[in-house]
């Protein structure tokens, strides 16, 4: 069993930024692969980005590259998104995702709100 927990987000001006935690929980964490996600009102849910716990190896979608950073700190089981130059279409619920292959496990944290104001 994994928890996930989000915080950090909240109501930003265009071209601001934001930095949101992910504070996990478990056994195993290691194992898992952390992605971060958006929802934004009437839209499917859409990834963001993704690191792995030991290796370090990130992937970004393409509306965020060079402005998002992913990245973690295996001391406190936390990993992070440094959201900079926000932009309006930014705005969504920010998911933290855990995902484990053998066997497949995912976990959903609980999501937290980012508005980016124009």
């Amino acid at each position: 069993q994994v928890q996930l927990v989000e915080s950090g987000g909240g109501l930003v001006q265009a071209g601001g930024s934001l930095r949101l935690s992910c504070a996990a929980s478990g056994r195993a964490l290691s194992s898992y692969v952390i992605s971060w996600f958006r929802q934004a009102p009437g839209k499917e849910r859409e990834f963001v980005a993704v690191t792995t716990w030991s290796g370090g190896t990130t992937h970004y979608a393409d509306s965020v590259r060079g402005r998002f950073t992913i990245s973690r700190d295996n001391a406190k089981n936390t990993v992070y998104l440094q959201m900079n130059s926000l932009k309006p279409e930014d705005t969504a619920v920010y998911y933290c995702k855990a995902d484990r292959i053998n066997p497949i496990t995912t976990y959903w944290g609980q999501g937290t709100q980012v508005t980016v104001s124009s």
